[in-house]
């Protein structure tokens, strides 16, 4: 049986893809950024309860979009001078605000690229969500984030355990010839699917409380503020570094390996106080660094390429040109296609 991915390299591969997202507003580097992460998403997914993931985020990108638009109709934004139609206009207070009045050409473009950008993002969640095991990318992460891990992964696996309990249902009520349908059909299945998820979560519950889940070594009280002091101060370097290098700031990359030290210090620190062992851990190889190397060049030529291609331009409108070394980058995160894709057999 061929071992499954690293989710870590996943998780790095999505982010590489995002950060190009990130960057621009090009409607067609935005489609293909998606149609990449759709194409890896569906070439890589097992058979779990998450592989649908992508689905799911790309329609409610899509709601992202309609919202975005319904939101620049009626309260407006940007204008330009090709005005489609006039909508009544109701004045608001500050006077900066409005309900209604002219909607243009340029700002339904430039509210549809909003809206696709962050769809975009969404697509790139939504494909490493389908591919990656996050039980998986619990156990590999640093003991002192343990607590905070457990909870997200129970988080995020909530929803694909309601679909694959909704599903068992209703193939039940099938082999059953239950042929309810309509509202009666839906008191018919909630009942179940919730009786399902407080099973499940009684049962996650004491097999936590059985792991020691919550229990630490003993830390003098030093030892914990100095912790929390290097942790907060690292996720501050790294928001505020990756903030900086977003907007091309020369003080982002300064500010962002100052906030990498300060957080590995702290998660060194913290894993202290966590006594847990590990059977078999989960290495890394060559496949792996491919499938992060592959993110890490297509947010690498975003980053370099700065031409006026990268951003949509709404006035004057014109049509968008595909930038050539974004692209290529894009394109190289195809390559788990080629890497994993063979999985889907094992």
């Amino acid at each position: 049986m061929t071992r499954a991915l690293h989710p870590g390299a996943w998780w790095l591969w999505a982010l590489g893809l995002a950060v190009v997202a990130a960057r621009t507003t090009n409607p067609l580097l935005l489609g293909l950024v998606l149609v990449v992460a759709g194409y890896v998403a569906v070439a890589c997914a097992q058979d779990t309860p998450w592989a649908s993931s992508y689905g799911v985020f790309l329609k409610f990108g899509l709601v992202v979009i309609a919202l975005r638009v319904v939101f620049h109709v009626l309260l407006g934004g940007v204008q330009g001078p090709t005005v489609l139609f006039t909508l009544p206009q109701l004045p608001l207070w500050p006077p900066a605000l409005r309900l209604g009045g002219p909607v243009s050409a340029e700002g339904l473009v430039f509210a549809l690229v909003q809206g696709l950008q962050l769809a975009t993002l969404l697509g790139c969640v939504g494909a490493v969500n389908a591919v990656a095991n996050p039980k998986r990318l619990l156990r590999s992460l640093p003991a002192a984030l343990y607590e905070v891990s457990v909870a997200v992964v129970v988080a995020l696996t909530v929803a694909p355990q309601l679909a694959a309990s909704a599903r068992s249902v209703r193939r039940a009520r099938r082999l059953r010839g239950d042929a309810i349908r309509g509202r009666g059909a839906v008191r018919t299945l909630l009942v179940p699917v919730l009786e399902g998820a407080f099973e499940r979560s009684l049962s996650l519950a004491a097999a936590m409380d059985s792991r020691g889940y919550g229990r630490n070594a003993g830390l003098s009280r030093r030892a914990r503020l100095l912790t929390a002091v290097l942790v907060l101060g690292g996720v501050i370097g790294l928001c505020v570094g990756v903030y900086a290098l977003l907007d091309g700031s020369s003080a982002g990359v300064p500010v962002l390996l100052v906030g990498v030290l300060l957080a590995v210090a702290g998660l060194v620190a913290g894993s202290r106080r966590v006594r847990r062992s590990r059977y078999r851990p989960d290495r890394w190889r060559a496949r792996e660094l491919l499938v992060a190397a592959s993110g890490a060049v297509a947010a690498m030529c975003a980053v370099l390429s700065g031409g006026p291609d990268m951003v949509v331009q709404t006035s004057p409108l014109s049509a968008p040109h595909l930038p050539a070394l974004p692209a290529v980058g894009v394109l190289v995160g195809l390559l788990p296609s080629l890497v994993a894709a063979h999985r889907r057999s094992a």
